[in-house]
């Protein structure tokens, strides 16, 4: 059996992977010039890391694991709302390593196999009958395969030919991004909520930290230049520490700005020989740091699916069963949360954080059980992508 992916992200390449170990050969065409990951950090959960152990890669992550630290939520003032010990995060979320973008492209780069990427190659077209996949690309080239798998993203063009295009909606605020030197900070773990923005602090191995934020703005609104960091310390001026200090800390340059958009559900994945995964299947607010997790959950259950079954379309519906229900909740608490974290109204925010510290302690563990602990493959299929 052979199969194209569309896309060397980190869909793409995990996809790529997992099928490469049930004996699936793979041909990855990425539009980009050069394999490269546009971010700044990005945190791995147990969930994710359960799914790359499958694939003989989570090893390699563990260098990049933070240990189990206090975590929290907290108003700009740093009065907490809601406090999670360090042994609860320990036993509900497990493990987490917070990397790089770039650092996990190459990690997965060296593991696809020598000369399966073709670059410079943009997707325009696929065209399926009862024996195969042909993909059409801007260059002129046409490649034949028994299934094509689109890990293209927010705006896939697959998914647009398959199923329509839903436009990605504008979800009503920006964010910045960037990785710092901050070991001297000793920065804890956990999110701030203000009126209409937020900070956010993901301690790194390495001294390093990653950190974001976000602000309610208009859609298609830049910074002039050379004034990022300026903004951001207006914007967060007199909150508690260590904010001013990680952002006085970062470079104007390695700022990142990008507006969150969200594309609404949809109800299939998979039609005939061609299947999305990643944000081309379920493109999700980075709420809840489930982006790429989920697309490497994907990559995991897809190649089960196929291994398991003769018959190709059988298979990527399978597929497309053991996905949907999962990641459309996921998007949906992801959307959820950011809607409430965005509150502007100063009334709305005060109850908000009322009900936030009045909320039972045993709902956030619940929904964290749900979402890092839930078993994706059966032990069978786990047996089958080890060997």
């Amino acid at each position: 059996m052979r199969i194209i992916v569309v896309g060397g992200g980190i869909g793409g390449l995990t996809a790529a992977i997992a099928l490469k170990r049930v004996g699936i050969d793979v041909d990855i065409y990425e539009q980009a010039g050069a394999l490269r990951e546009v971010g700044a950090g990005i945190g791995l959960a147990s969930n994710a890391l359960r799914a790359l152990d499958l694939l003989g890669l989570a090893g390699e992550l563990q260098s990049a694991s933070i240990a189990a630290v206090q975590g929290g939520l907290r108003r700009p003032d740093g009065g907490l709302l809601v406090s999670i010990a360090a042994d609860d995060l320990s036993e509900k979320v497990g493990t987490v390593a917070v990397v790089h973008r770039a650092e996990l492209l190459a990690l997965l780069s060296r593991y696809v196999t020598p000369g399966s990427v073709h670059l410079g190659h943009r997707c325009v077209e696929v065209r399926q009958d009862a024996n195969g996949v042909s993909a059409q690309f801007d260059t002129g080239k046409t490649v034949r395969a028994d299934a094509v798998i689109a890990a293209d993203g927010l705006r896939s063009v697959v998914r647009a030919q398959l199923f329509g295009n839903p436009a990605p909606r504008y979800a009503g605020y920006t964010a910045w991004r960037t990785v710092v030197n901050a070991s001297i900070l000793e920065p804890v773990m956990g999110e701030t909520w203000g009126r209409g923005c937020r900070f956010g602090i993901v301690p790194m191995a390495r001294g390093r930290v990653y950190w974001f934020a976000t602000r309610n703005a208009p859609e298609g609104e830049r910074d002039p230049s050379g004034r990022t960091k300026t903004i951001l310390a207006e914007l967060f001026r007199g909150w508690h520490p260590p904010l001013e200090a990680l952002i006085a800390a970062s470079t104007e340059e390695s700022i990142l700005r990008n507006e969150i958009y969200a594309v609404d559900t949809l109800r299939r994945f998979a039609k005939g020989r061609v299947a999305l995964v990643g944000d081309a299947a379920h493109p999700m607010t980075p709420n809840m740091g489930q982006g790429a997790c989920q697309a490497i959950e994907d990559s995991v259950v897809l190649a089960a699916s196929l291994k398991s079954s003769p018959r190709i379309e059988a298979a990527l519906l399978e597929y497309e069963r053991r996905r949907l229900a999962r990641t459309r909740q996921i998007l949906l608490w992801s959307r959820w949360i950011g809607k409430i974290a965005q509150i502007e109204n100063p009334v709305l925010c005060s109850l908000r954080d009322f009900g936030m510290r009045m909320a039972p302690k045993t709902s956030g563990p619940r929904q964290m059980r749900a979402l890092f602990g839930t078993e994706i493959l059966r032990p069978e299929e786990q047996a089958l992508l080890k060997s």
